[in-house]
Order: C-alpha cells, then sequence, then structure tokens
C-alpha cells in the first residue's frame, strides 16, 4: 500500500470529535495541532499528531513538507446544481439592471432558460462540461460535493444528468453524491398537477430502481411547488429508499422548514425567509440547515439567513455554495466562508466546521469524511497560509497549495 507523511503543517486543523454533527459551541472547537503532521497508507489516515511523532511512524512512507501551510480536511459542499449546459449571463447583466429574479424568470430567463440548454445538449457534451467544473471544485479545495438533477425536467432528460454524475464519479477525483431534483419547475409543456404524476409515477420508480440518487430534493417555494405537492413528492420517494432534503422558505415563509421538520428530512436548505418558528420546529426534529450565502449574494440580496441565531438554538449548520448558472456561479467554498464570517456573523471556526464535518453528516459521510481521523479517507487540502482564519479573511484570491484525494495529489 501506498504511505504517505505530511509534516509541518503550521495548524493541522482536524475537527476531530465526537462522532456526529457539531452543534452550538462545538462548532467552535477545531481540534487543531500545531506543527502537527498526518501518516496515510492505502487511502486512508492512519495516524494524526506532531510532527516529530508522525515522522518517527513514517518509515517508508513518502514524505511531504507542507512547510507551515494550513492542512485541513477537504471542503465538503453539501449544496450544488453542477450539471447543466451553458451560462445565464442575460440574467446576470438584467439582475444588474435591477430585475428581480421572479422577473426575470417570467421573462424566460431562470431556471427555464437552462433547461432548454441541458435538454438540447448531449451527455458527452453535459460531461465535458461538468469535469471543468468538478476542476474548479477541487483547486478551491472542495474533494466531495452533492449534485442535484433538476435541468431535465422530463425522465430521459433528468436521467441524463444522473448519469452524467455517474460517469463524474467514475472519471474525476472528486465525489459527487448525487441528488434528484426533479421538482425543480415545472415545465412550460405540462401543468402542475400533471408533471407531479410524472415525477411520482415515473422519474422516481426509475431513478430509485437504477439507483441513481441518494436523496430526493423538492422546490418548495411560492411559484414551484407549495407545500402539499412538495409532500406528496418526498413522501414517495422515502417510500421508494430516497432520503430527504428541501430547497424551502428562499424567497418567502412558505411553511417549508416545517415540512422538513415534519417528514425529519436530513437538510432544508436556503431558509433567508425561516422565522423563529421554523428554527424551533428544526430543532425538535434534527434537521441539518444548509445556508447559501452565495446565492444571497448573486442576487443583491440583503437577506441572509440568520446562523446566529440557529447556532445558538442547537441547530447543526452546514454552509454550501449553491454552485448553479443562475444565483449562485462560484465553486469556492473559501469565498463561501467569507460570507459566512461578513454577512451571517459566524466565527472563522464555525464556517469551516459547517463547510466540513457538519456537511458530511448532511450528505452521510461523517464516518468517512469530514475530519482528519484515523481510519478516514485521506481527503485533505494544503492552503498557503499559517491561520485558518485566513481562508475567510483573504476573500477572491486562490489560496490552495495542493489538494489530495485518497492520499493521492490531483
Amino acid at each position: 500500500m501506498k504511505s504517505l507523511a505530511v509534516l509541518h503543517a503550521s495548524q493541522l486543523v482536524t475537527l476531530a470529535g465526537p462522532k456526529r454533527p457539531r452543534v452550538a459551541a462545538e462548532m467552535a472547537e477545531l481540534a487543531i495541532i500545531r506543527d502537527g503532521g498526518v501518516l496515510i497508507r492505502g487511502g486512508k489516515i492512519e495516524r494524526v499528531g506532531p510532527s516529530d511523532e508522525i515522522e518517527k511512524k513514517s518509515r517508508g512512507a513518502e514524505i511531504v513538507d507542507a512547510g507551515g501551510r494550513v492542512v485541513l480536511p477537504g471542503f465538503v459542499d453539501a449544496h450544488t446544481h453542477s450539471v447543466f449546459a451553458g451560462n445565464r449571463l442575460e440574467d446576470f447583466e438584467r439582475r444588474a439592471r435591477g430585475e428581480s429574479y421572479e422577473q426575470i424568470s417570467k421573462a424566460g430567463g431562470g431556471i427555464w432558460s437552462t433547461v432548454e440548454k441541458t435538454r438540447a445538449a448531449s451527455e458527452h457534451a453535459l460531461l465535458a462540461q461538468a469535469k471543468k467544473h468538478a476542476d474548479w471544485f477541487l483547486r478551491c479545495g472542495t474533494t466531495t460535493i452533492e449534485g442535484k438533477s433538476g435541468y431535465g425536467l422530463t425522465l430521459e432528460d433528468e436521467l441524463k444528468i444522473l448519469r452524467v454524475m455517474q460517469r463524474l464519479n467514475e472519471e474525476t477525483p472528486l465525489e459527487i453524491v448525487p441528488t434528484f431534483l426533479g421538482a425543480h419547475a415545472v415545465p412550460r409543456e405540462v401543468d402542475a398537477n400533471g408533471y407531479i404524476g410524472l415525477v411520482i409515477d415515473q422519474m422516481l420508480p426509475r431513478i430509485a430502481h437504477e439507483k441513481l440518487a441518494e436523496f430526493c430534493d423538492v422546490f418548495c417555494e411560492r411559484g414551484y411547488f407549495d407545500v402539499e405537492q412538495s409532500r406528496r413528492i418526498l413522501t414517495t420517494a422515502r417510500k421508494l429508499g430516497l432520503k430527504l432534503r428541501i430547497h424551502a422558505d428562499q424567497l418567502s415563509n412558505s411553511g417549508g422548514a416545517k415540512l422538513a421538520a415534519e417528514l425529519e428530512a436530513t437538510t432544508v436548505d436556503h431558509l433567508e425567509k425561516i422565522d423563529g418558528h421554523g428554527i424551533a420546529a428544526l430543532k425538535s426534529a434534527g434537521v441539518q440547515p444548509v445556508l447559501l450565502p452565495g446565492s444571497v449574494y448573486a442576487l443583491g440580496s440583503p437577506d441572509y439567513p440568520r446562523a446566529r441565531e440557529m447556532i445558538e438554538a442547537g441547530l447543526a449548520v452546514v454552509i454550501a455554495t449553491d454552485f448553479n448558472p443562475g444565483s449562485s456561479p462560484t465553486a469556492s467554498m473559501p469565498m463561501i466562508l467569507s460570507l459566512a464570517c461578513t454577512q451571517m456573523k459566524m466565527s472563522p471556526a464555525e464556517a469551516i466546521t459547517a463547510a466540513t464535518i457538519n456537511a458530511a453528516y448532511s450528505l452521510d459521510r461523517g464516518d468517512k469524511i469530514g475530519s482528519l481521523e484515523r481510519g478516514k479517507l485521506a481527503n485533505f487540502s494544503v492552503f498557503d497560509c499559517e491561520d485558518f482564519r485566513e481562508l475567510a479573511y483573504w476573500f477572491g484570491m486562490p489560496q490552495a497549495h495542493s489538494v489530495y484525494v485518497k492520499g493521492e495529489r490531483v
């Protein structure tokens, strides 16, 4: 088995701790080892500790000198829409002129414009563009992402997107956790009830049978899928063995967070418009909130999610990029760390926790990734800084020095 010893990290940010998502004050506890090192064998972490101790155990291992840089777990981006065709430059320009998300959508932009481009693209073309996106994530220090379908909105086009994710898992170092988001919008060619029937009767059974997705998601929002429609889709998905996620309370307080609590979904995502009752419901049901400050920033909205209130309520907060061509065209988790600190008043340590170990648990992978501990996959990034707080402090510039997946530099 190939062995690797990474030595002399200024800060080895291990996030070692309880084997569950971190809450409250735990989110600020990063278990940092100064002048730290990690010994890796066969793609997994064998030992973590001070560099002098690791060096003594590293006979026969390739030595990587971190050179006084920060080493931390590969970021886990728990909400992306990473497979699509084209871009949404027209939407971007219209927003710059002051048009709202709803106005752009009604004028033919928004989700629908990406659906048309994605439907027209071959699987080969989609894969080529998605590989480019995968490289962006890796270059920013992200080693695992959740990827959603939802830009096909027909059975065959949704299958096409999910099969591209399968191929990405086979052909790139980035791990993609697939989510079926057929209920992203209602296609223009059918009515809502007809489309919901298609999702429930044809799409979900086929996707579950072919094991193309681990999760099912719904855009529960005014003008998309209401609470009752979302409940029908998600209840069917759960019966077929899929775990649940929900886009909720993004543009309005539509009751999506309370539905997530009722159904005991794994996550509820966005939450710009959530209220105190919704936060309490999530806490009682143990649902993890996934906060997406990049989309708030890109849409020019002042309404960032109430992260501080959620942390103080004891929720295991996650942050993610929401990478997509319309409302959050960034694959940079360091940028999201900066927004989490400056706009949502999370501490740098809380933001790191939300982007690593808490995100890993939200994808049911907390036992494999998200921290640097014995037995976990050796997915980690080396950053050109001496203090982890610099990742959020210096924004808008690349800081990743090197990225490793299963002990291999990518």
